[in-house]
């Protein structure tokens, strides 16, 4: 699952980020609200966790801008504006819970567990099938009528990605960043190379699906 942690102090988003990758949560990481945003509208995470004093733009009219271009993330307010008119305006602007500083990690990880529990909020880990072929996320494995086969975390990653975005042109970038996170310098060269390795998968499960290259833009399936 992947968390975008926008928040100014550079010390708490370090902690927060180790923490979090020690339960298995992939962090990315920004410290200023109109970056912030920008990364929130290319959806590319499941979870976000917001503070409300930042630099550029503030928490509050970051999620109010982003829930008015449809960006349906799940958000935490993380912030030390603790008020009961901070708590109301927070939720009232689109926040699904608001926590506290300082906190207990062990309840901001409740927190993101009972989100994580919402029904329609979040990407099921459930099969997903198109066309002729059924992915399963927990295990990696393909399957196309008789024929399977197991892919790595990240070919399974990236076909996940393509599943869960049939017939739309997802650009390089995206991909990229959704697979690796915003702070992988991972060159676009293996980007490519994974989209080879998919297409041999699908090959060998017989599938009729196809991979297609957008020309300067990505790729479809």
């Amino acid at each position: 699952m992947k968390i975008l942690l926008i928040e100014d102090d550079k010390d708490l988003c370090e902690t927060l980020k180790y923490r979090l990758e020690k339960e298995d949560y992939h962090v990315d990481v920004c410290h200023d609200g109109e970056e912030g945003l920008y990364y929130m509208e290319e959806k590319l995470h499941d979870l976000i966790i917001l503070d409300r004093m930042l630099p550029s733009m503030d928490g509050t009219a970051v999620l109010i801008r982003a829930r008015e271009r449809h960006v349906a993330t799940p958000v935490i307010f993380l912030t030390a504006l603790g008020e009961l008119q901070d708590k109301i305006a927070g939720l009232n602007c689109g926040a699904d819970d608001y926590m506290v500083k300082p906190f207990a990690f062990e309840e901001l990880l409740a927190r993101i567990r009972c989100l994580m529990r919402r029904p329609g909020k979040w990407e099921s880990t459930s099969n997903l099938t198109i066309g002729d072929i059924t992915y399963e996320p927990e295990t990696k494995r393909l399957f196309s009528g008789a024929k399977e086969c197991t892919l790595s975390r990240r070919e399974g990653d990236l076909l996940e990605v393509f599943l869960r975005n049939p017939g739309q042109t997802l650009t390089r970038a995206v991909l990229i960043n959704r697979v690796w996170g915003l702070d992988s310098d991972v060159e676009e060269g293996n980007l490519d190379n994974y989209i080879h390795f998919l297409r041999r998968r699908l090959k060998a499960v017989g599938s009729t699906l196809t991979l297609k290259t957008v020309r300067g833009i990505g790729y479809q399936i």
